[in-house]
């Protein structure tokens, strides 16, 4: 690829991937800056550039991310809202409430489910598939925190539901279950 000298820009790009984009700086609004570090972020999900504008002379940041598709979750009554990372983590957090889980743990398990979303399904997850993931997750997680969801996901009803949903568990001897 051919750079430009005065610019530092590149001059073999594709006019039609490049035309009408551009990078302002953040600080005094104009489009002139050229790159000066490019490195692997985010997992390899992203690229992070290090940029200085060629007017004032700041420096900044800027990330590229490939866009995602929406997977859209079909509630009980058949209507479709998109998939929301963050309504899972509020869901996490309320399940592991004043439980030895730190935030950190938290958002792993959001993450991992996340990523089980978008490598399992397309386009569209039904909710119930989607309540069932984020209960084999919180069940590796810990045990209370798994029941606590669970009643609420699948409506229990009194103590025997509790108990049918913890006796695998028990039966197993599931690790996270306290004795």
């Amino acid at each position: 690829m051919g750079t430009d000298p005065e610019s530092g820009r590149c001059t073999t790009a594709p006019a039609a991937v490049y035309s009408g984009a551009i990078m302002k700086c953040p600080f005094c609004r104009v489009d002139n800056d050229r790159v000066i570090d490019s490195r692997s972020s985010q997992e390899g999900l992203a690229i992070r550039r290090r940029r200085e504008c060629l007017s004032c002379g700041r420096r900044f940041t800027t990330y590229e991310r490939p866009e995602e598709t929406t997977i859209k979750v079909i509630k009980k009554d058949g209507s479709r809202v998109p998939f929301e990372r963050e309504k899972v983590k509020r869901g996490l957090e309320r399940a592991c409430w004043k439980r030895p889980i730190s935030s950190r743990q938290i958002e792993a398990t959001t993450t991992a489910i996340e990523n089980d979303v978008y490598g399992k399904y397309d386009t569209e997850v039904e909710s119930r598939e989607l309540g069932e993931l984020v209960m084999q997750h919180l069940r590796d997680l810990d045990a209370v925190a798994f029941v606590r969801f669970a009643s609420v996901y699948r409506q229990f009803n009194d103590a025997y539901d509790f108990f049918e949903e913890l006796r695998p568990m028990l039966e197993e001897g599931h690790p996270h279950t306290p004795r």
